[in-house]
Protein backbone atom coordinates (compact mmCIF):
# COMPACT_ATOMS: atom_id res chain seq x y z
CA UNK A 1 0.00 0.00 0.00
CA UNK A 2 1.42 3.32 -1.11
CA UNK A 3 1.50 6.31 1.23
CA UNK A 4 0.89 9.37 -0.95
CA UNK A 5 0.37 12.37 1.29
CA UNK A 6 -0.61 16.04 0.90
CA UNK A 7 1.97 18.60 2.00
CA UNK A 8 2.37 22.29 2.95
CA UNK A 9 3.63 23.60 -0.37
CA UNK A 10 5.90 26.56 -1.02
CA UNK A 11 4.90 27.84 -4.45
CA UNK A 12 5.34 30.93 -6.64
CA UNK A 13 3.08 33.93 -6.38
CA UNK A 14 0.47 33.67 -9.13
CA UNK A 15 1.69 36.67 -11.14
CA UNK A 16 5.30 35.41 -11.38
CA UNK A 17 4.80 31.64 -11.65
CA UNK A 18 5.26 31.69 -15.44
CA UNK A 19 8.62 33.44 -15.01
CA UNK A 20 9.89 31.20 -12.21
CA UNK A 21 8.91 27.80 -13.65
CA UNK A 22 11.89 26.16 -15.38
CA UNK A 23 12.74 22.92 -17.15
CA UNK A 24 14.62 20.34 -15.01
CA UNK A 25 18.20 21.17 -14.05
CA UNK A 26 19.67 18.29 -16.06
CA UNK A 27 18.21 19.46 -19.37
CA UNK A 28 20.91 22.15 -19.59
CA UNK A 29 24.67 22.31 -19.55
CA UNK A 30 26.35 25.13 -17.64
CA UNK A 31 26.48 27.57 -20.56
CA UNK A 32 22.86 26.93 -21.55
CA UNK A 33 21.64 27.36 -17.97
CA UNK A 34 23.49 30.66 -17.65
CA UNK A 35 21.89 31.96 -20.85
CA UNK A 36 18.44 31.03 -19.55
CA UNK A 37 19.01 32.93 -16.30
CA UNK A 38 20.24 35.98 -18.22
CA UNK A 39 17.14 35.79 -20.40
CA UNK A 40 14.77 35.36 -17.41
CA UNK A 41 16.05 36.79 -14.14
CA UNK A 42 13.45 34.93 -12.04
CA UNK A 43 14.06 31.51 -13.60
CA UNK A 44 14.24 28.73 -11.03
CA UNK A 45 17.49 27.69 -12.65
CA UNK A 46 19.04 30.35 -10.37
CA UNK A 47 18.37 27.83 -7.59
CA UNK A 48 18.56 24.48 -9.38
CA UNK A 49 21.78 25.49 -11.16
CA UNK A 50 23.14 28.08 -8.73
CA UNK A 51 26.55 28.16 -10.44
CA UNK A 52 24.82 30.50 -12.93
CA UNK A 53 25.17 33.20 -10.26
CA UNK A 54 28.87 32.61 -9.69
CA UNK A 55 32.05 33.12 -11.70
CA UNK A 56 32.76 30.53 -14.38
CA UNK A 57 35.95 29.64 -12.50
CA UNK A 58 33.89 28.17 -9.63
CA UNK A 59 33.46 24.41 -9.99
CA UNK A 60 29.81 23.39 -10.35
CA UNK A 61 30.18 21.06 -7.34
CA UNK A 62 31.89 23.62 -5.11
CA UNK A 63 30.31 24.20 -1.69
CA UNK A 64 29.68 27.80 -2.78
CA UNK A 65 27.20 26.59 -5.39
CA UNK A 66 24.95 24.87 -2.87
CA UNK A 67 25.18 27.76 -0.44
CA UNK A 68 24.25 30.11 -3.29
CA UNK A 69 21.20 27.95 -4.04
CA UNK A 70 20.09 28.12 -0.41
CA UNK A 71 20.69 31.87 -0.24
CA UNK A 72 18.74 32.54 -3.45
CA UNK A 73 15.79 30.36 -2.44
CA UNK A 74 15.49 31.97 0.98
CA UNK A 75 15.87 35.44 -0.52
CA UNK A 76 13.07 34.86 -3.04
CA UNK A 77 10.81 33.56 -0.27
CA UNK A 78 11.59 36.60 1.89
CA UNK A 79 10.90 38.93 -1.04
CA UNK A 80 7.42 37.45 -1.36
CA UNK A 81 8.00 35.80 -4.73
CA UNK A 82 6.99 32.51 -3.12
CA UNK A 83 4.11 31.89 -0.75
CA UNK A 84 3.92 29.17 1.89
CA UNK A 85 0.70 27.22 2.26
CA UNK A 86 -0.19 26.48 5.86
CA UNK A 87 -2.58 23.65 5.02
CA UNK A 88 -1.44 20.28 3.67
CA UNK A 89 -2.89 20.03 0.17
CA UNK A 90 -2.63 18.05 -3.03
CA UNK A 91 -2.25 19.87 -6.34
CA UNK A 92 -3.61 18.92 -9.76
CA UNK A 93 -1.02 19.64 -12.45
CA UNK A 94 -2.08 19.60 -16.11
CA UNK A 95 0.33 19.91 -19.04
CA UNK A 96 -0.86 20.41 -22.61
CA UNK A 97 1.48 19.84 -25.56
CA UNK A 98 0.34 20.02 -29.19
CA UNK A 99 -3.29 19.87 -28.05
CA UNK A 100 -2.73 16.72 -25.97
CA UNK A 101 -3.40 16.94 -22.23
CA UNK A 102 -2.05 14.89 -19.35
CA UNK A 103 -3.01 15.55 -15.74
CA UNK A 104 -1.19 14.41 -12.64
CA UNK A 105 -1.35 14.82 -8.89
CA UNK A 106 1.41 16.68 -7.04
CA UNK A 107 2.01 15.07 -3.67
CA UNK A 108 4.71 13.59 -1.46
CA UNK A 109 5.74 9.92 -1.48
CA UNK A 110 7.21 7.88 1.34
CA UNK A 111 10.92 7.08 1.37
CA UNK A 112 9.95 3.78 3.06
CA UNK A 113 7.84 2.88 0.03
CA UNK A 114 10.91 3.50 -2.11
CA UNK A 115 13.05 1.35 0.18
CA UNK A 116 10.45 -1.45 0.25
CA UNK A 117 10.00 -1.42 -3.55
CA UNK A 118 6.38 -0.28 -3.44
CA UNK A 119 7.75 2.55 -5.54
CA UNK A 120 9.39 0.56 -8.32
CA UNK A 121 12.45 1.43 -10.41
CA UNK A 122 13.52 0.42 -13.89
CA UNK A 123 16.94 2.10 -14.11
CA UNK A 124 20.22 1.95 -12.24
CA UNK A 125 21.51 5.16 -10.68
CA UNK A 126 25.08 6.42 -10.56
CA UNK A 127 26.46 7.59 -7.25
CA UNK A 128 28.26 10.62 -8.65
CA UNK A 129 25.03 11.92 -10.20
CA UNK A 130 23.14 11.37 -6.95
CA UNK A 131 25.70 13.26 -4.87
CA UNK A 132 25.01 16.61 -6.53
CA UNK A 133 21.28 16.49 -5.76
CA UNK A 134 21.89 15.11 -2.26
CA UNK A 135 23.98 18.18 -1.47
CA UNK A 136 21.46 20.50 -3.15
CA UNK A 137 18.45 19.14 -1.25
CA UNK A 138 20.30 18.89 2.05
CA UNK A 139 21.76 22.41 1.88
CA UNK A 140 18.52 24.06 0.68
CA UNK A 141 16.52 21.98 3.17
CA UNK A 142 14.00 21.53 0.38
CA UNK A 143 13.11 19.37 -2.61
CA UNK A 144 12.68 21.59 -5.65
CA UNK A 145 12.29 19.21 -8.61
CA UNK A 146 9.43 16.67 -8.57
CA UNK A 147 9.92 13.02 -9.48
CA UNK A 148 7.72 11.83 -12.37
CA UNK A 149 5.72 8.78 -11.21
CA UNK A 150 3.04 6.59 -12.80
CA UNK A 151 0.23 4.49 -11.37
CA UNK A 152 -2.52 2.26 -12.69
CA UNK A 153 -5.63 4.35 -13.34
CA UNK A 154 -8.12 4.67 -10.49
CA UNK A 155 -11.70 5.93 -10.77
CA UNK A 156 -11.83 7.47 -7.29
CA UNK A 157 -8.70 9.56 -7.83
CA UNK A 158 -9.75 10.54 -11.34
CA UNK A 159 -13.19 11.74 -10.19
CA UNK A 160 -11.63 14.03 -7.58
CA UNK A 161 -9.17 15.38 -10.15
CA UNK A 162 -11.92 15.99 -12.71
CA UNK A 163 -14.07 17.73 -10.09
CA UNK A 164 -11.15 19.92 -9.02
CA UNK A 165 -10.50 20.99 -12.62
CA UNK A 166 -13.98 22.55 -12.73
CA UNK A 167 -12.70 25.25 -10.35
CA UNK A 168 -10.59 28.26 -11.24
CA UNK A 169 -6.93 27.35 -11.69
CA UNK A 170 -4.22 28.64 -9.37
CA UNK A 171 -1.86 28.85 -12.36
CA UNK A 172 -2.65 28.94 -16.07
CA UNK A 173 0.17 29.92 -18.41
CA UNK A 174 2.01 28.81 -21.52
CA UNK A 175 5.78 28.47 -21.30
CA UNK A 176 8.17 29.60 -24.07
CA UNK A 177 8.29 26.05 -25.48
CA UNK A 178 4.50 26.24 -26.11
CA UNK A 179 3.54 23.90 -23.25
CA UNK A 180 0.46 25.02 -21.29
CA UNK A 181 0.65 24.53 -17.52
CA UNK A 182 -2.41 24.59 -15.27
CA UNK A 183 -2.52 23.96 -11.54
CA UNK A 184 -5.43 23.56 -9.10
CA UNK A 185 -5.32 23.08 -5.33
CA UNK A 186 -7.14 20.22 -3.58
CA UNK A 187 -7.89 21.49 -0.08
CA UNK A 188 -11.24 19.76 0.59
CA UNK A 189 -10.58 17.35 3.46
CA UNK A 190 -12.99 14.72 2.16
CA UNK A 191 -11.24 14.77 -1.24
CA UNK A 192 -7.83 14.54 0.41
CA UNK A 193 -8.97 11.52 2.44
CA UNK A 194 -10.46 9.87 -0.65
CA UNK A 195 -7.23 10.24 -2.62
CA UNK A 196 -4.95 9.05 0.15
CA UNK A 197 -7.18 6.02 0.81
CA UNK A 198 -7.33 5.17 -2.91
CA UNK A 199 -3.54 5.18 -3.19
CA UNK A 200 -3.34 2.88 -0.15
CA UNK A 201 -5.44 0.42 -2.14
CA UNK A 202 -3.56 0.83 -5.44
CA UNK A 203 -0.29 -0.48 -4.10
CA UNK A 204 2.53 -0.24 -6.63
CA UNK A 205 3.81 3.09 -7.96
CA UNK A 206 6.38 3.36 -10.76
CA UNK A 207 9.18 5.82 -11.40
CA UNK A 208 8.76 7.04 -14.96
CA UNK A 209 11.48 9.69 -14.91
CA UNK A 210 13.78 11.05 -12.21
CA UNK A 211 15.55 7.99 -10.78
CA UNK A 212 18.53 10.05 -9.59
CA UNK A 213 16.34 12.72 -7.98
CA UNK A 214 14.34 10.02 -6.20
CA UNK A 215 17.42 8.18 -4.94
CA UNK A 216 18.94 11.46 -3.74
CA UNK A 217 15.78 12.52 -1.91
CA UNK A 218 15.62 9.15 -0.16
CA UNK A 219 19.25 9.33 0.93
CA UNK A 220 18.75 12.81 2.37
CA UNK A 221 15.71 11.51 4.27
CA UNK A 222 17.68 8.62 5.70
CA UNK A 223 20.50 11.00 6.64
CA UNK A 224 18.02 13.27 8.44
CA UNK A 225 16.62 10.30 10.35
CA UNK A 226 20.06 9.38 11.56
CA UNK A 227 20.84 12.96 12.55
CA UNK A 228 17.53 13.38 14.38
CA UNK A 229 18.04 10.31 16.54
CA UNK A 230 14.30 9.97 16.91
CA UNK A 231 11.60 10.89 14.41
CA UNK A 232 7.90 10.50 13.72
CA UNK A 233 6.35 9.18 10.56
CA UNK A 234 4.93 12.63 9.78
CA UNK A 235 8.31 14.39 9.67
CA UNK A 236 8.60 15.91 6.21
CA UNK A 237 12.04 14.42 5.51
CA UNK A 238 10.31 11.03 5.33
CA UNK A 239 8.69 12.08 2.03
CA UNK A 240 9.79 13.33 -1.38
CA UNK A 241 8.13 15.62 -3.90
CA UNK A 242 6.41 13.89 -6.84
CA UNK A 243 3.86 14.29 -9.58
CA UNK A 244 1.88 11.08 -10.17
CA UNK A 245 0.12 10.36 -13.46
CA UNK A 246 -2.35 7.60 -14.37
CA UNK A 247 -0.88 5.25 -16.94
CA UNK A 248 -3.49 5.98 -19.62
CA UNK A 249 -2.49 9.66 -19.82
CA UNK A 250 1.23 9.22 -20.39
CA UNK A 251 3.03 9.44 -23.71
CA UNK A 252 6.45 7.89 -24.17
CA UNK A 253 8.48 9.05 -27.14
CA UNK A 254 11.25 6.98 -28.72
CA UNK A 255 14.87 7.38 -27.68
CA UNK A 256 16.78 7.19 -30.97
CA UNK A 257 20.42 6.20 -31.47
CA UNK A 258 23.32 7.50 -33.58
CA UNK A 259 26.69 5.76 -33.96
CA UNK A 260 30.04 7.24 -35.01
CA UNK A 261 31.35 4.48 -37.30
CA UNK A 262 30.63 1.03 -38.72
CA UNK A 263 33.25 -0.74 -36.60
CA UNK A 264 35.62 -1.18 -39.58
CA UNK A 265 32.91 -2.80 -41.74
CA UNK A 266 32.22 -1.69 -45.29
CA UNK A 267 28.61 -0.69 -45.97
CA UNK A 268 28.09 -3.96 -47.85
CA UNK A 269 29.51 -6.03 -44.97
CA UNK A 270 27.42 -4.08 -42.46
CA UNK A 271 24.16 -4.64 -44.36
CA UNK A 272 25.01 -8.32 -44.86
CA UNK A 273 25.53 -8.84 -41.12
CA UNK A 274 22.31 -6.98 -40.28
CA UNK A 275 20.35 -9.27 -42.63
CA UNK A 276 21.00 -12.25 -40.32
CA UNK A 277 18.48 -10.93 -37.80
CA UNK A 278 16.59 -8.19 -39.66
CA UNK A 279 14.77 -7.93 -42.97
CA UNK A 280 16.16 -4.84 -44.73
CA UNK A 281 13.80 -2.72 -46.85
CA UNK A 282 15.36 0.32 -48.64
CA UNK A 283 13.16 3.44 -48.45
CA UNK A 284 15.33 5.96 -50.27
CA UNK A 285 14.98 9.49 -48.87
CA UNK A 286 11.65 8.73 -47.13
CA UNK A 287 12.19 9.04 -43.39
CA UNK A 288 11.29 5.85 -41.51
CA UNK A 289 9.15 6.24 -38.40
CA UNK A 290 8.60 2.72 -37.00
CA UNK A 291 4.89 2.01 -36.76
CA UNK A 292 4.97 -1.13 -34.65
CA UNK A 293 7.07 -3.01 -32.16
CA UNK A 294 9.93 -4.90 -33.81
CA UNK A 295 10.45 -2.33 -36.59
CA UNK A 296 13.36 0.12 -36.79
CA UNK A 297 14.45 2.88 -39.10
CA UNK A 298 18.08 3.17 -40.20
CA UNK A 299 19.74 6.13 -41.96
CA UNK A 300 23.04 5.38 -43.68
CA UNK A 301 24.86 7.31 -46.42
CA UNK A 302 21.80 9.38 -47.27
CA UNK A 303 19.45 6.39 -47.54
CA UNK A 304 16.71 5.31 -45.14
CA UNK A 305 16.04 1.61 -44.51
CA UNK A 306 13.25 -0.13 -42.65
CA UNK A 307 14.54 -2.97 -40.49
CA UNK A 308 12.06 -5.70 -39.47
CA UNK A 309 13.04 -8.16 -36.75
CA UNK A 310 13.03 -11.74 -37.99
CA UNK A 311 10.83 -14.29 -36.25
CA UNK A 312 13.64 -16.29 -34.62
CA UNK A 313 14.44 -13.41 -32.24
CA UNK A 314 11.01 -11.78 -32.12
CA UNK A 315 9.13 -13.96 -29.66
CA UNK A 316 11.25 -13.62 -26.53
CA UNK A 317 8.96 -13.50 -23.48
CA UNK A 318 11.58 -11.99 -21.15
CA UNK A 319 10.31 -8.46 -20.30
CA UNK A 320 13.76 -6.90 -20.84
CA UNK A 321 15.07 -9.02 -23.74
CA UNK A 322 11.83 -8.42 -25.68
CA UNK A 323 12.20 -4.63 -25.60
CA UNK A 324 13.07 -3.07 -28.95
CA UNK A 325 15.97 -1.21 -27.33
CA UNK A 326 17.32 -4.58 -26.10
CA UNK A 327 16.91 -6.24 -29.49
CA UNK A 328 18.78 -3.46 -31.25
CA UNK A 329 21.49 -3.40 -28.58
CA UNK A 330 22.06 -7.17 -28.52
CA UNK A 331 21.76 -8.08 -32.19
CA UNK A 332 23.13 -4.98 -33.90
CA UNK A 333 24.84 -2.38 -31.71
CA UNK A 334 26.81 -4.90 -29.66
CA UNK A 335 27.21 -7.83 -32.03
CA UNK A 336 27.97 -5.87 -35.21
CA UNK A 337 29.09 -2.39 -34.14
CA UNK A 338 30.99 -3.49 -31.04
CA UNK A 339 29.19 -1.22 -28.60
CA UNK A 340 29.22 -3.41 -25.50
CA UNK A 341 28.31 -0.81 -22.88
CA UNK A 342 26.15 2.04 -24.24
CA UNK A 343 26.49 3.85 -20.89
CA UNK A 344 30.19 4.48 -21.39
CA UNK A 345 30.97 3.99 -25.09
CA UNK A 346 31.79 7.36 -26.68
CA UNK A 347 30.88 6.08 -30.15
CA UNK A 348 27.14 6.17 -29.45
CA UNK A 349 24.81 9.05 -28.68
CA UNK A 350 21.10 9.18 -27.87
CA UNK A 351 18.55 11.56 -29.36
CA UNK A 352 15.19 12.18 -27.67
CA UNK A 353 12.22 11.58 -29.94
CA UNK A 354 11.03 15.14 -29.42
CA UNK A 355 13.84 16.26 -31.76
CA UNK A 356 12.43 14.32 -34.70
CA UNK A 357 14.13 12.39 -37.49
CA UNK A 358 15.67 15.44 -39.13
CA UNK A 359 18.03 15.60 -36.15
CA UNK A 360 19.20 12.05 -36.97
CA UNK A 361 19.92 13.02 -40.56
CA UNK A 362 21.84 16.11 -39.45
CA UNK A 363 24.00 14.09 -37.05
CA UNK A 364 24.84 11.55 -39.77
CA UNK A 365 25.81 14.40 -42.08
CA UNK A 366 28.10 15.94 -39.44
CA UNK A 367 29.70 13.72 -36.78
CA UNK A 368 28.03 10.30 -37.03
CA UNK A 369 27.92 7.46 -39.56
CA UNK A 370 24.58 5.73 -38.96
CA UNK A 371 21.31 6.49 -37.14
CA UNK A 372 18.47 4.33 -35.84
CA UNK A 373 14.89 5.45 -35.24
CA UNK A 374 12.98 3.47 -32.63
CA UNK A 375 9.41 2.46 -31.86
CA UNK A 376 8.70 3.86 -28.36
CA UNK A 377 8.75 1.65 -25.30
CA UNK A 378 5.21 1.35 -23.92
CA UNK A 379 4.10 2.14 -20.38
CA UNK A 380 2.96 -1.49 -20.03
CA UNK A 381 6.49 -2.65 -20.90
CA UNK A 382 7.88 -0.27 -18.28
CA UNK A 383 5.47 -1.72 -15.70
CA UNK A 384 6.36 -5.31 -16.68
CA UNK A 385 10.09 -4.73 -16.30
CA UNK A 386 9.61 -2.98 -12.96
CA UNK A 387 7.24 -5.67 -11.66
CA UNK A 388 9.80 -8.34 -12.51
CA UNK A 389 12.42 -6.45 -10.50
CA UNK A 390 14.53 -6.00 -13.62
CA UNK A 391 16.21 -3.00 -15.23
CA UNK A 392 15.80 -1.49 -18.68
CA UNK A 393 18.79 -0.73 -20.90
CA UNK A 394 19.92 2.92 -20.67
CA UNK A 395 17.94 5.52 -22.63
CA UNK A 396 14.87 3.31 -23.10
CA UNK A 397 12.21 5.98 -22.57
CA UNK A 398 11.74 9.67 -23.30
CA UNK A 399 8.79 11.34 -21.61
CA UNK A 400 7.24 14.57 -22.86
CA UNK A 401 6.23 17.11 -21.79
CA UNK A 402 8.76 17.72 -19.01
CA UNK A 403 7.60 18.72 -15.53
CA UNK A 404 8.61 22.22 -14.45
CA UNK A 405 10.76 22.86 -11.42
CA UNK A 406 9.91 25.73 -9.08
CA UNK A 407 6.12 25.42 -9.18
CA UNK A 408 6.10 23.21 -6.07
CA UNK A 409 8.67 23.14 -3.28
CA UNK A 410 8.66 20.67 -0.43
CA UNK A 411 10.41 21.96 2.69
CA UNK A 412 12.04 19.29 4.87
Amino acid sequence: MADIKPFPCIRPREDVAHRIAALPYDVYNREEAKKEVIKESLSFLKIDRAETGLADSVDIYDDKVYEKAKETLNSMIEEGLFITEEMECYYVYELIMNGRSQTGLTACCSIDDYQNNIIKKHENTREEKELDRIRHVDTCNAQTGPIFLAYRSNDVIQKVIDKTKEKEAVYDFTSPDAITHRVWRIDDKSHITAIRTAFHEIGDIYIADGHHRAASAVKVGLKRREEAGGYTKEDEFNYFLSVLFPEDQLMILPYNRVVKDLNNHTVEEFLDKISEHFTIIPKGTDKVTPEQKGDFGMYLQGIWYKLEVKEHIKNNLDPVESLDVSILQKHLLSKILGIRDPRTDKRIDFIGGIRGLTELEERVHTDMEVAFSMYPTSISELFSVSDAGLLMPPKSTWFEPKLRSGLFIHKL
